[in-house]
Order: C-alpha cells, then structure tokens, then sequence
C-alpha cells in the first residue's frame, strides 16, 4: 500500500524529499509532479524497478521509451552523445521547461538501456522533481500517467491518482493539482530540429 507524502512545490521540505529519495533508491516506485502531468518513475540505476515499471505500462523494458528526468544540463554528457554548440544552446535556452528533448544516446547509458540509439532528456521546472533528482544523486525514469477517461487524458488530482495507484506504487507525491497537457517532444537526433508532439511550451526552434 503506497503512502501519500504532501511536498510544497514553492519550497519542498528536505525531510519528505530524503524519505521519497530512500525509497527510489530502494527499488521503489513514485508518482511525482512534473510541470507538466503527473509522472510514474524510479531509479534510473535500479533494473528490478526500471523492470516493474515497464510491466506496469504493459512494455518490453528494452522498448521502453521512458525519459531521463535531471536536475540540470550536467548530467548530459553521462547518458548522450557530444553535442554540437547549436543543440546545446537550444537546450540552454528551453530547460528547465516543459520539453522532451530526444538526443543521441552515448555507450554509457545504464545497462538496459544499452541497444538504445537516442534517449529522451527531460529537465522539468518543478522544484519537487528537482530536488528528487538532486537529492537521488543520478536521473529517475519518467513516464506520464494516463486516465481511462478519454476526456480528461491525464490525472491532475493528486488523491485520486493516489485512490488509484495506491496498490501499484511505493509513494504518490502530492505536490498540488497537476497539469494536464504533456511535454512538448523534440527530436535533436537529424540534421534540424523536429517537433514529434505539440504539447505544453511553445519553443521557437
């Protein structure tokens, strides 16, 4: 049974950031706000976790297209390809924002995600996320959760996502009432930019 740990997205309290960030690194799995939906993730370097998320979304994990939730731009180098000037300054100028970047992956990336060609890199503006990711010390998976309700194509109440999931996941973060249009996904891997799916953010490419 999940627990549901209230953190104030103006300033979250290092104590309950702490608490989400042992259990992730224990294997577990969180829901967590974003700046834009509400996020199921874990730990990039725990496979059994990676493994029971990619079950959960009813995925191959070595399909998967999940994407790297970091704090800033430093973890980068770690998990992509170098990067040319261009590319780097469009991401300066996006991040943190509500964009998917999709980016040549490097050899280095964890184990499972090896076979990989490109990775998806998300830096949110959202403090909660920032700071999970800071804290936890290497990115987390992220992947949107999705309502059955084809109106309302994403969750944005914290509770109800929590009624929800509770049987599926370790904790829900309520960091208040989610967005519920996606990121804006860009594919940086050609020659020129390319929009994949129009979402929130509207970037001048």
């Amino acid at each position: 049974m999940a627990e549901l740990i209230r953190i104030y997205e103006e300033n979250p309290n290092p104590k309950e950031i702490k608490k989400v960030v042992e259990v992730l690194r224990n294997g577990g799995l969180v829901i967590f706000p974003s700046d834009t939906v509400y996020a199921l993730g874990c730990d990039i370097t725990n496979t059994k976790a990676l493994e029971k998320v990619a079950r959960i979304k009813g995925v191959k994990l070595e399909k998967a297209n999940f994407s790297f939730i970091c704090h800033d731009l430093s973890n980068l180098a770690d998990y992509t390809r170098q990067l040319s000037s261009s590319t780097f300054k469009l991401l300066k100028r996006a991040l943190p924002g509500p964009y998917t970047f999709i980016l040549p992956g490097s050899n280095t990336l964890p184990k499972v995600f090896k076979k990989k060609k490109e990775v998806g890199i998300r830096v949110p503006d959202n403090n909660i996320a920032q700071a999970l990711v800071r804290e936890l010390g290497n990115p987390i998976i992220s992947t949107s959760i999705k309502d059955d309700d084809e109106i309302l194509e994403y969750t944005t109440d914290p509770e109800l996502i929590f009624e929800k999931w509770q049987n599926l996941v370790d904790i829900v973060v309520d960091g208040g009432y989610g967005d519920n249009v996606a990121s804006t996904v860009i594919d940086l891997t050609g020659d020129e930019p390319e929009i994949i799916r129009e979402g929130k953010g509207s970037l001048v490419i």
